[in-house]
Order: structure tokens, then C-alpha cells, then sequence
């Protein structure tokens, strides 16, 4: 039985992506680099600071600057994170009913708290969250499993109880690896390189409101 339903925030929740990608293209009108299109950054705002690096500079972590670059972005990103940042179409909508059901939302993003803890309140949720677990909250981030685990914790109901919902392999990973129900959305920032279906998701939907059904 679900008792609470829990939600990736960037491709799943929110389309953050052009705020992500504006704040990639700073850096790189920085270094003397031309922008990248919204329809490369898309598929890959969900990977955060170190994807969109590793896409804008054709570079992987191993590069000796990565880190600057990485961290000149989080700071020009704290400058516009909610600038064209709206929710999905119909989150609402599937906020509400679930609110209606009696049962339990939140977030579990891989989004660092300095982020966090100002871009969810500042997002028009219909029903504000129960939790908000973000990838710097527990020291770990998804895939590990111990952000599902301390989400599950903070509003008492038993991972097998909850349903996860989310746009990107490692979400499955995680929820699956602690008993929860995954599901993935095809709304989200996905790749046309990505092979969903060898990520084994229990459920895919196209729409917010195709999860109603899955909610007995």
C-alpha cells in the first residue's frame, strides 16, 4: 500500500534546465567559449554542475581545471536559480489529488542544499512538501541509497511504502535499491542515448497525472 509518494526535483518536479544552461553559458562567454544550445543542455541538466561542465568544455573530471569550472558554475548559477525555473505542466494537479488521498509527499533531489533550501519555497507547489532531502543533506547522493532511506525516516512511513518518482537512472537505482516502488517520467531530462528500459523502472509514465492509478 503507498502511503507517500517521493519526487526527483530538476526534470521531474521542475524544469529548471534553461536557468542551469544560462548559468553554463556565462562560464563559458567567461573562458572564451561559445554558448551551448538549450536543446544540448536539456538531456543533461539532470546530471547538475559536473554534466554540464564536462558538456560545455568537452572535458571529464579528470581535467586539471574541472573543479574551478565546476564550482565558477554553482556560483553563477546561485545568481539566477529561479529565474525561468516553473514547474511541469499538472504537478499541481497530481500534488492536490495526492494531498487528497491522505498521502505524503517530497523531494529527494541530488541538488545541494544552498540551492535547495531557496528554490523549493520559492516554487508555487500547491501542497508544500513533508520532506526535502537534497544531495549534500545526508553526505551522500543519489545512487546511494542513504538519502531515500533518511526521506523515509523524516515522515515515518517504511520504504516499501512509498512510491519514487524520477526522470534519471540513478533515481531508479536508489528507490529500487531500498524496496521502493520506482517510477520513471518521460517528461524529464532524459537522452536519446539513455536506455530506459535497461534502468527497470516498475512504472513509466508520459503525463504527471498517468501516476494516479499507481497510487492504490
Amino acid at each position: 500500500m503507498i502511503k507517500a509518494v517521493l519526487f526527483d526535483l530538476d526534470g521531474t518536479l521542475a524544469d529548471t534546465a534553461r536557468d542551469l544552461g544560462a548559468a553554463l553559458n556565462r562560464l563559458l562567454a567567461e573562458e572564451g567559449l561559445p554558448p551551448q544550445p538549450y536543446a544540448a543542455v536539456r538531456p543533461i541538466a539532470s546530471h547538475g554542475a559536473r554534466g554540464l561542465v564536462s558538456l560545455g568544455f568537452g572535458i571529464d573530471k579528470t581535467h586539471p581545471r574541472f573543479e574551478e569550472y565546476r564550482l565558477r558554475f554553482l556560483d553563477l548559477y546561485e545568481h539566477s536559480f529561479a529565474d525561468e525555473t516553473v514547474l511541469f505542466d499538472d504537478i499541481n494537479a497530481l500534488l492536490r489529488e495526492i494531498d487528497a488521498r491522505g498521502l505524503k509527499w517530497g523531494i529527494v533531489t541530488n541538488k545541494p542544499m544552498r540551492f535547495t533550501d531557496r528554490l523549493v519555497p520559492a516554487l508555487p507547489f500547491a501542497v508544500p512538501p513533508a520532506v526535502v532531502v537534497s544531495g549534500d543533506t545526508v553526505g551522500v547522493a543519489k545512487p546511494d541509497p542513504a538519502p531515500m532511506l533518511h526521506a523515509a525516516q523524516q515522515i515515518d512511513i517504511a520504504p516499501e511504502h512509498c512510491l519514487y518518482v524520477g526522470d534519471a537512472e540513478r533515481d531508479i537505482q536508489a528507490g529500487r535499491a531500498v524496496g521502493m516502488k520506482t517510477v520513471l517520467v518521460n517528461w524529464g531530462y532524459i537522452a536519446d542515448s539513455d536506455d530506459t528500459d535497461s534502468w527497470q523502472a516498475d512504472i513509466t509514465i508520459d503525463r504527471p497525472l498517468a501516476l494516479l492509478p499507481h497510487l492504490a
